[in-house]
């Protein structure tokens, strides 16, 4: 193996890791999210974006450079070479070359791609957990204000009736408190639907999420799948030099 696919094979390698350590369930969103905020990812961030269109642009030319190779080997079946078994086994092992590369450049391409979005999608999941429980907070915190109020205008209300003061049940006296808390039970309302939408794209984002980890692990069996064929290829091959 060339340099060249050395480099990129290890660079699949490591994607490979990555996507295993992300999917890890034990590790929380919430988690996850502090270790991108942190300084050192923070900084190697600036630069992330630049990082991943050339990492990108390499992949995509590799990738096109092995499917060419592919192409220019698959000459047996066009040309006759039964009188030449050495040359039959040379271009057998460039095709098999070429195909290994093609694998190792398109796997690693697709990695890239799906570890950017894994992470983003940690990220999505924790904001919405945090802004979840922020609104399960604040809605607890409007309803128990609520809650005392209305207790305490009925405490009052029962004193001054024990007092001989008549209460008015409607009219003007009786329109501003019954006025605060209309606008107390509208106030829960409205942030107990601010929860339900957020609640909703909090399942949404853990089904994305659940969907990226399952079809992380399908392509790393897969990509076992690959490695195990290509030792055996090339225990073939080398049975056939010798």
């Amino acid at each position: 193996m060339s340099l060249q696919w050395t480099a990129v094979a290890t660079f699949l390698y490591v994607e490979v890791f990555f996507v295993l350590l992300l999917c890890i369930p034990f590790i929380s969103p919430k988690r996850w999210n502090k270790i991108f905020k942190s300084r050192l990812i923070q900084t190697i961030a600036l630069y992330g974006n630049t990082s991943f269109m050339v990492a990108i642009a390499i992949l995509v030319f590799l990738l096109i450079d092995a499917f060419r190779e592919v192409r220019k080997y698959s000459v047996t079946e066009k040309v006759d070479l039964t009188n030449n078994p050495t040359a039959i086994e040379h271009i057998h092992m460039k095709l098999f070359r070429a195909q290994r590369n093609e694998y190792i450049a398109g796997f690693a391409l697709l990695l890239c791609l799906l570890l950017r979005r894994l992470a983003t999608l940690l990220s999505q999941q924790a904001t919405l957990m945090a802004s979840n429980e922020a609104f399960k907070k604040q809605a607890e915190g409007a309803s128990n204000a609520a809650k005392k109020y209305m207790e305490d205008n009925e405490l009052l209300q029962e004193k001054l009736r024990d007092a001989g003061v008549e209460v008015p049940e409607g009219g003007k006296k009786g329109a501003g408190p019954q006025e605060e808390n209309k606008n107390l039970k509208e106030e829960v309302k409205t942030l107990k639907e601010e929860l339900t939408t957020t609640k909703k794209a909090l399942q949404k984002s853990d089904s994305d999420v659940r969907a990226m980890k399952s079809q992380a692990e399908n392509l790393t069996v897969e990509y076992d799948r690959l490695l195990e064929e290509h030792s055996k290829l090339l225990a073939s091959s080398d049975k056939k030099s010798d």
